[in-house]
């Protein structure tokens, strides 16, 4: 068995919960360790059973908690070594570790496979977790899909999806001109349309559940990202994630 939950997912903080009966990981911290605490008791899990905290880039959205978090639980952090060189004294953890992208290696009960993606960021990576041959994907802060996004998404049986923005409200909406460029450039974000694209043309038969992932509050609504896929929902669940609470839990088993 496998459980899964975003804690937060959005353009103002990220945190996601992979666990079995016996372990968990976390995968990034971008809101505050207290906030990460306060919404794993409202989703009823045991922050006793986190092995470890992966970082997917340096970005605030990503790493803010990180800190007083493996204080507050005890565990590791991991980072690829551009990620944990790009941050600054004061937000790198006393407890930690460094992984290789490309590289698996285990966890607890987990098998953690970190991958490269496009961002503008050092060393920016994704994870497809793993474990008892179920294969979580978190997929978020993805400029272009690359050849590797790919072949890690054609294993996955559940994934948290970058649906980040609406082109038409990007392109409509108050960001200045260089900003909304960055967002839709090949190391930006995937948008609602790209998204669905990479789902529909590259998800594996044994995709299972979508769990619509790290929407702007500026650029895009839920609503449109939902309504995007639902094409798609005679081949698997697909769900929205929140900014604000826990949501996208699921079981696999």
């Amino acid at each position: 068995m496998i459980e899964i939950c975003a804690l937060a997912s959005g353009s103002n903080g990220n945190c996601y919960y992979i666990g079995n009966e016996h372990d968990a990981v976390l995968v990034d911290a971008g809101i505050s360790a207290k906030r990460i605490l306060m919404r794993m008791n409202d989703a009823g899990l045991d922050p006793s059973k986190v092995r470890g905290i992966f970082i997917s880039h340096e970005h605030a959205d990503h790493v803010s908690g990180v800190r007083v978090l493996v204080k507050r639980l005890g565990v590791k952090a991991w980072f690829s070594l551009g990620t944990f060189d790009a941050l600054r004294e004061s937000e790198r953890p006393e407890t930690y570790g460094i992984f290789k992208p490309g590289k698996a290696f285990h966890l607890g009960s987990f098998t953690i496979h970190p991958f490269l993606k496009n961002h503008d960021a050092a060393e920016p990576c994704s994870f497809r977790i793993e474990h008892d041959d179920w294969h979580v994907g978190v997929f978020t802060d993805i400029g272009e899909a690359c050849d590797t996004v790919r072949h890690h998404l054609r294993k996955c049986h559940a994934l948290f999806l970058e649906t980040n923005y609406d082109e038409k409200m990007l392109w409509e909406g108050s960001y200045p001109y260089i900003l909304k460029r960055r967002v839709a450039s090949a190391h930006g974000h995937l948008s609602n349309d790209q998204a669905f694209k990479l789902i529909r043309e590259h998800a594996g038969p044994e995709l299972l559940h979508v769990f619509l992932s790290h929407l702007s509050g500026e650029n895009n609504r839920p609503e449109l990202a939902a309504s995007r896929f639902e094409s798609l929902a005679d081949r698997f669940n697909v769900s929205l994630t929140s900014r604000n609470t826990f949501s996208g839990f699921c079981r696999l088993r």
